[in-house]
């Protein structure tokens, strides 16, 4: 499995910015997805889930309200919709696919988000 994340960029506090993630290669054996963010001198942590329906979602505090996730399971791409995007948001984006039931996780080379204040 391939991940390739696009639409990261700079935008100014209170605006969006919409990030996709394109998977490509053994994209069936996909399960639950994820957006990551790092920002710098600080560990990855986990921004929003999806499970492989789209059906149950999970985000985490900081962006609940603000962020909407989901995926597109014909065009096997998944989106980050983030809204009212505030200074703290900024880092390096990435997107997670877990495969076999948590067997195998794989990770795209990350998008930069920057907001300025």
């Amino acid at each position: 499995v391939q991940l390739v994340e696009s639409g990261g960029g700079l935008v100014q506090a209170g605006g969006s910015l919409r990030l996709s993630c394109a998977a490509s290669g053994s994209t069936f054996s996909i399960d639950a997805m994820g957006w990551y963010r790092q920002a710098p001198g600080k560990q990855r942590e986990l921004v929003a889930g999806i499970t492989s329906g789209g059906g149950s979602t999970n985000y985490a505090d900081s962006v609940k309200g603000r962020f909407t996730i989901s995926r597109d399971n014909a065009k096997n791409t998944m989106y980050l919709q983030m809204n009212s995007l505030k200074p703290e948001d900024t880092a390096v984006y990435y997107c997670k696919a877990v495969v076999a039931g948590g067997a195998y996780n794989y990770w795209g080379q990350g998008t930069q988000v920057t907001v300025s204040s």
